[in-house]
């Protein structure tokens, strides 16, 4: 390999217009300094949180990404050098480097982590094994409180970490409605991970829909989205009711005006809590080990949504905003 390819991150996008912003360059294959280790990435994460850094936007957790930088995102893959102790050539790892080829890293920054290769497809490690799985399991677990027996509403449900957040749930005994786009993605909630309800974001009328699944009112909701359907759900919140919110698709370029239903916040004694990954990113085997043995049991299905090639993460990423995907959304570097 003679030089690396990397995407670059050249203009802030407007929309999902990243042909326009996003290039793919050539460049001098990285040489690791002192401390730094370079890992060839066989697969990239594909993320729809990473799109609030592409944006001029400085209230959000992580600053914006610099014009000119390679984009930023998790890679699994093999370390082809390194001068860094506890790290050698071969090792299979998971850090955050680059959309690229290769990426160069500092362990300590990049969470570099060395992974279990025991794993039958090691994809797993940026699914229900990683972040995904993490966010899932501590949203649903401790933000939120889930109870045997209560009623948890995840919206996004058939994506990484909604049906990750769904299945969870399940396993701690409560009854789980999914929120999802489009018949297919519904009958998969059902009839693959076995949920007790679906409701179709597109319906016309999702606040009904959401109360005829769920009469007595939601005990949980898993927030994935925001927008107009959170307006939905907190007409159907039950009396102290707690919201775990871990993303906001429906627009993260921007900044989200408050819901309009605010005040059932008050009146219905919600608990609203915003969490993000890296808050516990350092708990990570201690989560992993749950996740692992949930996983090995069958309990945890996550199907990838895997793009080839490192000049089609345009295209794939896409995916993640236009509803086409289900399950993680990764792409195949080699």
């Amino acid at each position: 390999m003679s030089d690396n390819r990397v995407w670059t991150l050249r203009a802030y996008p407007e929309g999902l217009d990243f042909p326009s912003a996003i290039f793919l360059d050539r460049q001098a294959m990285p040489v690791p300094a002192e401390g730094q280790v370079t890992i060839a990435a066989d697969w990239l994460s594909l993320d729809a949180g990473t799109r609030m850094w592409m944006t001029p936007r400085t209230d959000s957790y992580q600053p914006p990404i610099p014009l000119g930088s390679a984009v930023p995102g998790q890679v699994l893959g093999r370390v082809l050098e390194s001068r860094a102790p506890g790290f050698a050539p071969g090792d299979l790892v998971r850090a955050f480097g680059q959309w690229a080829d290769v990426s160069c890293v500092d362990p300590l920054t990049s969470g570099l982590t060395k992974l279990d290769a025991t794993v039958t497809d090691p994809r797993l490690h940026l699914g229900p094994l990683g972040m995904n799985g993490w966010t899932a399991l501590v949203g649903i677990e401790e933000m939120a409180r889930t109870q045997p027996g209560e009623t948890v509403l995840v919206s996004a449900a058939a994506g990484a970490t909604g049906m990750l957040a769904a299945q969870i749930a399940r396993v701690l005994g409560a009854r789980v409605i999914g929120i999802a786009g489009g018949p297919t993605k519904c009958a998969f909630l059902i009839d693959e991970l076995g949920l007790d309800a679906a409701i179709d974001h597109r319906d016309p009328d999702v606040e009904a829909a959401i109360a005829r699944a769920a009469p007595d009112g939601i005990n949980v909701y898993f927030e994935n989205v925001g927008g107009p359907l959170l307006d939905a759900v907190l007409s159907n919140m039950a009396h102290y009711g707690r919201i775990a919110i871990c993303g906001l698709m429906a627009n993260y370029a921007q900044a989200q005006p408050g819901p309009q239903r605010f005040d059932q916040i008050l009146a219905r004694r919600l608990q609203v809590t915003g969490f993000f990954s890296p808050d516990f990113a350092h708990r990570g085997p201690e989560l992993t080990a749950r996740l692992r043995g949930w996983t090995d049991a069958g309990k945890l299905v996550t199907p990838f949504d895997e793009t080839a090639g490192l000049e089609n993460v345009l295209s794939a990423y896409a995916r993640l905003f236009t509803g086409a995907n289900i399950g993680k959304v990764v792409v195949r570097v080699s």
